[in-house]
């Protein structure tokens, strides 16, 4: 059992604070573009487009986090508070969101100027797991996504008043742990993939698969709300990831073992 007593806030300066939830997200967004970009330029794409397209897919991805963190968490904290809708600086950025967002600008950037969207996702799919497990160190600082509380053998407890946990020095569910554990298992697998002889878009469905399913499990132990059927919002996310992500990787397997004959 662990206690957390770092404060969310790294300096204040009248009304701005530093948060290192923001100092956080920025780094895992920072090493996300610089491998992105690496991969990119090395599957033949040209290095200035791809810084272009990167800061509209950060910001579409950021949109789409937000989006649907605000939506699952509109009952008991946005519509009693609208004017938090616009706080991100606090946390609150939901992961399935921002894949979400960033798929949608990808793609429409991608059709309009004529490029190969399968491609650019594989090249997107490193970087994004990869700063997808940084990023989640932001939520074990601030309190922000731990599950349910927990009486061991592993929990996490918040002494700082800035915590985004119910309650102080209860130990909770450590899912963000267990996140990064997956989301770094999965970007091993991915960089050992890279550069297979796979048909475009193979990796980022890998990618997609694999997160459908480890997160589906994860947010078991999570204290989101139901969202349909039973399940949490980023479980019902996650059955969908699965529903396209397992057909389409099996398609690209039929298709290559057929070449092969």
């Amino acid at each position: 059992m662990i206690t957390v007593s770092i404060d969310p806030i790294i300096f204040s300066i009248g009304h701005f604070d530093l948060r290192w939830y923001s100092v956080i997200v920025m780094l895992a967004i920072g090493v996300a573009f610089w491998l992105v970009v690496k991969e990119a330029v090395r599957k033949g794409f040209l290095k200035d487009s791809i810084y272009d397209l990167a800061i509209w897919v950060v910001g579409g991805g950021m949109i789409g986090a937000r989006l649907f963190h605000v939506i699952d968490h509109w009952p008991d904290v946005f519509s009693k508070d609208p004017g938090r809708i616009f706080a991100i600086w606090e946390g609150g950025l939901a992961i399935w969101g921002g894949i979400v967002g960033g798929l949608i600008t990808l793609a429409i950037i991608a059709w309009r100027k004529h490029w190969n969207l399968a491609r650019l996702l594989d090249a997107f799919a490193p970087g994004v797991v990869l700063g997808q497990a940084i990023g989640r160190i932001a939520c074990i600082v601030t309190g922000d996504s731990v599950g349910k509380p927990t009486e061991g053998p592993f929990g996490l407890a918040y002494t700082s008043p800035e915590a985004m946990v119910p309650k102080l020095g209860v130990f909770y569910t450590p899912t963000p742990i267990y996140e990064i554990f997956l989301n770094g298992a999965i970007f091993v697998i991915l960089w050992r993939l890279r550069k297979a002889q796979l048909r475009d878009g193979a990796l980022f469905l890998v990618y997609l698969t694999l997160y459908s399913i480890g997160r589906f499990f994860i947010t078991f132990m999570s204290s989101y709300r139901e969202f349909a059927f039973g399940l949490n919002q980023a479980q019902v996310v996650s059955l969908i990831g699965l529903a396209i992500g397992i057909p389409l990787l099996l398609r690209m397997v039929f298709i290559q073992k057929r070449a092969q004959l």
